[in-house]
C-alpha cells in the first residue's frame, strides 16, 4: 500500500536506524510541487510501477513507503529526512534532485541508513564522506564525456557551450570540455545563463557570434523545449551550427510537445522510450496503462531504485542495517528497461550503456531515436 505523507517539517537528534522490524519502512524526498513536480512524479511513478508488479512483501517483510514532499527546497529535503530517520525510523531513504541528496546525505551517514539516490547526476553527491549514499540515476559525466568524443569523430572541430549556472551545468561542461579538447576539438565559447526564467536569446547571439560548427547545451529537462525554439529563431539551425547534449534535453515527458526545432538534435543519454529490448516494452506499456503518459529516463531512477532495495534485501534475508544493504547491494548487476545496468562496488556509483540518439518522427510524434551504444560507462570522473 503507497503512503504519500504531506511536507512536514521536523528536526530532531539523530539515532541509528531500528535493525529487524517487521516491516521495513523506506522513505523517499521528492520535489512533488514546484517547478520540478515533473521530476518527483516521474521517480514515484517509477516506484509505484515497480511495487505493483513486485507486491510489497520482500524477504518476509512488508514494504512500508513513504513518500514526503520536498518542493525541490533543500531545506525541507534536510527535515524531512530527519522526521524520516528519527520519527518514522526508515531503513532505507531516497534521494531526489542534486541540492536535496546533497542535504540529506550526512544525515544518511549519521544515522547509518542506506540512502538511493534517485535523481541527481553530480558526480559529488556520492562520495566516501557518505558511505552509505549508492546511485540509480546517472551521472552527468558518463553522458557529456561519450557525446563529446562522438562529436569529436563525427565532424565537430569548433564548440560553443551554453549551460545552466548551476553545478550539474558546471559539471557536464567540464568533463564535455576535457574530452572534447583531448580529442583535438577547440572549445570557442562557454556561456553561462541563469538558472530561473532564463531567456536564452541573448545567450545564443553570443554563442552564434562565436561562429562553432557545434552548440553543446546543458539546461534543466523543462527548459529544452524553450532552448530549441530560438536556437531556431536565432537561425542557428540555417546557419549550419548542430545542437548536442546530454540527455536530459530530449527528455521523453517533453519531448511531445516540444516542436519540430529539436528535429536532428543529438545527445548522449542513458534511456529513451524507444530502447529496443523485451523489458524496456513490457515497462513502457505498463507504465503508459498506469499513468497515461511516457515514462522517461529519470522515471527508471525509482524503478531501478526500487529494484535495488528488494534484491538488497533477498540478500541479507531481510536485515535492515544500513552497512549489511549497501554492502549486499554493491556490485549488483540486473537488466532494466534502460539495458544492463549494475552498482559499481569501489565507488558505489552506476555503471550502464550509454545511447547516442537522434530526435525523429514517428508516427508523427518527437522520439529520441538510438543508433548507437556504449556498454558499462563508469563516471569519468570517479575513473582510477
Amino acid at each position: 500500500m503507497l503512503r504519500i505523507v504531506a511536507i512536514a517539517l521536523a528536526a530532531g537528534t539523530m539515532a541509528s536506524t531500528g535493525v529487524l522490524a517487521q516491516d521495513v519502512k523506506v522513505g523517499v524526498v521528492l520535489p512533488l510541487t514546484g517547478g520540478l513536480a515533473p521530476v518527483g512524479k516521474q521517480v514515484q511513478a517509477g516506484i509505484k510501477l515497480y511495487m505493483d508488479k513486485n507486491g510489497a512483501t520482500v524477504a518476509g517483510k512488508k514494504i512500508d513507503l513513504i513518500i514526503k514532499d520536498d518542493a525541490g527546497v533543500p531545506d525541507n529535503s534536510k527535515r524531512l529526512a530527519q522526521e524520516l530517520i528519527v520519527n518514522d525510523k526508515v531503513a532505507i531513504i531516497g534521494s531526489g534532485i542534486t541540492p536535496s541528496a546533497m542535504a540529506i546525505g550526512p544525515l544518511s551517514t549519521q544515522g547509518k541508513t542506506a540512502n538511493v539516490v534517485t535523481v541527481s547526476g553530480t558526480s559529488g553527491v556520492i562520495n566516501p564522506n557518505n558511505p552509505y549514499m549508492v546511485r540509480t540515476s546517472f551521472t552527468l559525466g558518463q553522458q557529456s564525456g561519450i557525446i563529446a568524443e562522438w562529436a569529436a569523430k563525427n565532424g565537430s572541430k569548433k564548440v560553443a557551450i551554453v549551460q545552466s549556472d548551476w553545478a550539474p551545468g558546471a559539471e557536464a561542461t567540464a568533463v564535455f570540455t576535457d574530452a572534447f579538447t583531448k580529442a583535438g576539438g577547440q572549445i570557442v565559447e562557454t556561456i553561462k545563463v541563469p538558472l530561473a526564467n532564463p531567456d536564452f536569446a541573448p545567450f545564443l547571439q553570443r554563442a552564434r557570434d562565436a561562429n562553432p560548427d557545434t552548440l553543446f547545451v546543458f539546461v534543466p529537462a523543462g527548459q529544452a523545449g524553450t532552448f530549441a525554439k530560438q536556437f531556431a529563431e536565432r537561425g542557428l539551425d540555417k546557419a549550419g551550427i548542430k545542437l548536442i547534449g546530454p540527455g536530459d534535453i530530449v527528455d521523453d515527458n517533453d519531448l511531445p510537445g516540444m516542436g519540430d526545432a529539436m528535429l536532428g538534435v543529438v545527445t548522449a543519454g542513458i534511456y529513451s522510450v524507444l530502447h529496443n529490448s523485451p523489458t524496456n516494452k513490457e515497462y513502457v506499456a505498463a507504465f503508459k496503462k498506469a499513468n497515461g503518459y511516457r515514462p522517461n529516463f529519470i522515471s527508471l531512477g525509482g524503478y531501478d531504485g526500487m529494484h535495488l532495495i528488494y534484491e538488497a534485501l533477498k540478500k541479507t534475508q531481510g536485515k535492515t542495517d544500513g552497512e549489511s544493504l549497501i554492502n549486499a547491494m554493491k556490485g549488483m548487476k540486473w537488466e532494466s528497461p534502460r539495458g544492463p545496468i549494475s552498482i559499481d562496488p569501489d565507488t558505489r556509483d552506476i555503471v550502464q550503456s550509454i545511447y547516442i540518439g537522434k530526435v525523429e518522427k514517428v508516427d508523427g510524434e518527437l522520439y529520441d531515436v538510438e543508433f548507437a551504444t556504449f556498454e558499462a560507462v563508469k563516471d569519468p570522473l570517479k575513473k582510477k
